[in-house]
Parts: C-alpha cells; structure tokens; sequence
C-alpha cells in the first residue's frame, strides 16, 4: 500500500493539473474571504481612500470583466504555447524528456496563476450589486482584482523568458542530468565502497539449495517504477523464506510472467494470498521514472546524444554535452556502493535482488553512442576524455577494468573510422594518457 500511496501522490504531483487545481482553488477561497471581510467588517475603505476603493458596480464589473476576459485568453496562449513547446522537444530532442516539462513546476504555475485570477474574478463578479438590486461591492476584492491583473502580466512575461530558455538544449539537458543525479544520491549515499561480487552464495542460500522456487506471476504489463524493499525483505522474515526478484526497476514485465520467485518452507504454488501481496509491493506502470531507477536518467542522455548524432541533424556539439553530463553522473557513481545483491536478517539469508552495477550503468551511458559515432573525431575524444575523468574518482579493480574495457572499444573504433592521421594521433594521445591513469593502482596495461 506504501509503495502505491507513494506512487499515486508522485504521479499527482508530475501531472499537469494538480498544481493549477490547487492554485484556481485557492483563489476561490482568497476571494470568498475578501467578500466576507467587506460584507461583515464595515472598513468604510471607499469613503478613506475613494480614488483607490471608490469604484462603483459597473465600474468594478467592467474592471474585473477585463481582467478575467484577458485571463483566459493569456492561458489558452499559455497551453497552446506549452504544446508547441512539446512537440518542439519530442521531435528534435526524444519524447522521453516530455514528462520533464510536464511536471516543471514553472509551467504549471503560470498556467494556474492564469486560471487563479480567471475564477477569482468570477466569483467577485457574482457578488457585485447595483441599483435596484441593493448596492453592494467589495471594494477590497476588485481591488485584489486589480492586483492579481498586474501579477498575471508579470507572469505572462516571466513565462515568455522561461519558455524560451528551457527549450534549449542546454537546458534540457541539464535538467535530466540533475534529476539523475539527485536520484543517484538518493539511491546509493556516498560512501567509499565496492559492488557485491553476484557470484558469492552464503550459507543459508545454500540450506535452500534442495528447496523448489514458486514462481510468482507479473498482474501487469509494463515497466517497474517501484519496488518497497523493507516491504519484500519483511515478507521474507515472516515466512522464513527467500525471496528472489525476477526482474529489477525499470525492466519491462508482461502479465502471467514470473515476476518474483520464493523458496522455503511452506511455500507452495497455489498461496493466492501471498502472490497478492508480493504483486502489491511492485508498482507496473506504462513508462519509467527516474526516482528510483537511475539508468533512466542516464536513458534520456543517450537518446538526446543519438537524435544528435543522427544524419538528419548531425548536431555534434550537442552530443558532446550530453557526454559531459553522463560523465558527471557517473563520477558520481565511481565510489559508491551500488549494487546490493543480497539482503540478509540477522544472517539468514532474505532477498536475491536485481539491479544496476556500474559496468551496467557504463555500458548505458557509452555503448550507443560510441557505436553511433563512427569518424567524430570530437565525440569520441570526448568519450575518452570522460572515461579519463572517472577512472580518476575510483581505484575499484572491477570498476577501472570496465572503464579499461571501454576506453579500448572507443580506440578501436577511431582507429577504424578516422582516416585523418592527424586526427587519429589526437584520438591516440587522449586514449594513451587515459590508459596511464588506469595503469596506475593495478600494474595492467591497455
């Protein structure tokens, strides 16, 4: 139920309305209160400062009349504004960025500040009286119109400015770098450490060496955007039991699939209840989310670095910077504990997780784009370049051999593509200074 709770209120407030909704909401109650405050509290306000407060009932209607007849169109160009600016973004950078932009909370400020005003005004207009009818008008609330007018425009242009820099690449590509990032710190905290070697077996995996694993089936299809670890781990207490993840987050799942499996006494293939429960620690959803599924971040760098590279744009420049913001999340990574393939409680063996390791996360972050950057020469001394720049941050043996093998993949195909030699010994000296760095601690040779 955690897991959902946290899902659901994650996902309310990515939306694109939420933020709005609360704004329009709050605007509604500013303006019912003012309309109180006039109505119970004779401030005589329009008598003290008459050129401010002294307006009439026309008067007031025809300000607020403006004011929320303005409103509403400064939104429609708001949203439509946004869509152009979606589409802009999903076809030169990668539709896996648009969730970005949905849920930046600059966006759905303006937009609900726009529609805030719009349903203040409406709610004073109501209220306002003349003639016949019985005079009554709020002096204080058309003058809190008349504010909130001012403010509109002043957002209309912060809008215009923010747009128009957050559609830059830079911008967009500094934005998912520092979402990944915050996840990474959120995911592995800083401390010096090493991955967990997959292949060690503990003693009391091996006491259930003889023991069936019970495959328990995926409810749906889609990506795991969250898993409730302690959940999984608490479950496994309960019943004295393992439990092994089928699949990590962010990896794709079809219904009717083993999704966990579970071995251990009492266990058995027909435990309905328990197939429930395990379901529910899983949250499935149609798309990926980067909080707690780091290589996403990573993802969207590589996409954008690809649509860079493709012929139709050939935007080397760009991809250059999405490497330079791969390389500062994964020096980020190069001394942290990632991979955490067992789980234990008070030394009985609990949960066999699944999930990235940094040669994972590596590969992620290099391997398409080196295979897509046959003869640039720029990128790919710039993949070298980044390589170099970690290799600095970690003296792990495993970890430096990944980079080793990396840094020799990316020579191999400059050697292979590059015909310039004067290119070519540019590529070499980056790739020779880089495999000094990696000699260093280990006394191996590239």
């Amino acid at each position: 139920m955690i897991p959902r709770l946290q899902h659901w209120w994650q996902e309310t407030r990515a939306s694109f309305w939420f933020v709005p909704a609360v704004i329009v909401l709050s605007a509604v109650g500013l303006a019912s209160g003012l309309i109180f405050l006039d109505a119970t509290v004779d401030l005589h306000v329009d008598k003290r400062w008459p050129l401010i407060f002294g307006a009439g009932a026309a008067g007031s209607r025809g300000l607020l009349s403006a004011v929320a007849s303005s409103m509403i169109t400064v939104a429609g160009v708001v949203f439509s504004i946004t869509i152009v600016a979606l589409s802009l973004t999903s076809s030169q950078y990668t539709s896996r960025v648009l969730r970005n932009f949905m849920r930046d909370r600059n966006n759905q400020m303006v937009l609900g500040v726009f529609l805030g005003i719009f349903a203040y005004c409406l709610v004073v207009l109501r209220v306002i009286r003349g003639g016949d009818e019985g005079a009554f008008v709020p002096s204080l609330a058309v003058l809190g119109g008349l504010i909130l007018g001012f403010v509109g425009i002043g957002y209309l242009i912060f809008f215009i400015h923010y747009i128009s820099m957050s559609i830059q690449s830079s911008s967009i590509i500094a934005a998912a770098a520092k979402e990944t990032i915050d996840a990474v710190d959120n995911l592995f905290p800083e401390d010096v450490g090493h991955d967990v070697d997959p292949n060690t077996v503990g003693d009391s995996e091996l006491a259930f060496h003889d023991l069936v694993w019970v495959a328990v089936p995926a409810h749906k299809t889609g990506y795991i955007q969250r898993i409730d670890g302690d959940s999984l781990l608490a479950f496994a207490r309960e019943r004295k039991a393992i439990v092994r993840m089928e699949y990590g987050i962010g990896e794709f799942v079809v219904e009717g699939t083993p999704l966990i499996s579970v071995a251990g006494p009492g266990v058995s293939g027909d435990d309905n209840q328990s197939a429930d429960e395990l379901d529910d620690i899983y949250v499935i959803s149609p798309h990926r989310t980067v909080e707690q599924d780091a290589s996403f971040g990573v993802r969207q760098l590589v996409d954008i670095a690809l649509k860079a590279l493709s012929p139709g744009i050939n935007d080397t420049t760009t991809a250059v910077m999405c490497v330079h913001y791969l390389a500062a999340i994964l020096v980020r990574l190069a001394s942290r504990p990632i991979a955490t393939v067992r789980r234990f409680d008070k030394g009985e063996l609990r949960v066999i997780t699944r999930g990235p390791s940094f040669a994972s996360l590596l590969a992620e972050a290099f391997d398409q784009i080196r295979q897509n950057a046959a003869g640039n020469v720029a990128v790919l001394s710039c993949l070298l370049s980044a390589l170099k720049l970690i290799a600095g941050q970690t003296a792990d043996f495993k970890r430096r051999e990944a980079l080793r093998q990396q840094a020799n993949l990316i020579f191999a195909v400059a050697e292979r593509t590059i015909t310039s030699p004067y290119d070519s010994t540019r590529v070499k000296a980056i790739w020779t200074s880089l495999c000094q760095v990696l000699d260093k601690p280990s006394g191996h040779k590239c």
